[in-house]
């Protein structure tokens, strides 16, 4: 345990998470510029697309993990953009329920296959085994993160 309580004093793993979300969060980035894709539109649409059509702005803004007003202002952008369709809920006129388009999965499709290369460069060299360990262990710790939070309300 003295090992480990040393290792952790003088490698921050949160530090080396965070550096590595942010240098992959640019490289992707950097490839989607030629399509006219800010980060908040391009994860926006592809969320969208992971999670369906018909679904409330609440929702995805939920599973984006930021505030609605941030992701009403990119919806908009998007709309403007024609990728998306937004639309009052038959059961509560306050909500917003969001499509996409036939050109948002057009350009769905073109962001997919840069993303994917994205991918593959930055996982150069990683074992599938290698990967598959890593993303158990980023699950170990966010299911640790997410009971703290628990514990907390």
């Amino acid at each position: 345990m003295d090992k480990l309580l040393d290792h952790l004093r003088e490698l921050s793993l949160a530090e080396h998470l965070g550096r590595s979300h942010r240098l992959w969060r640019m490289v992707a980035d950097a490839k989607l510029v030629p399509l006219g894709l800010t980060h908040p539109r391009w994860t926006a649409l592809w969320k969208l697309r992971r999670m369906g059509d018909g679904v409330g702005q609440k929702a995805l803004a939920d599973a984006l993990e930021i505030e609605l007003p941030s992701l009403m202002r990119t919806l908009a952008q998007l709309e403007q953009q024609q990728l998306i369709l937004r639309h009052c809920c038959d059961q509560d006129k306050r909500a917003r329920i969001v499509w996409l388009t036939d050109a948002g999965r057009q350009l769905l499709d073109q962001m997919e296959t840069l993303i994917v290369q994205v991918r593959l460069d930055l996982l150069d060299g990683i074992s599938e085994a290698e990967l598959t360990q890593f993303e158990q262990i980023l699950q170990r710790i966010t299911n640790n993160a997410q009971r703290q939070l628990a514990a907390k309300k």
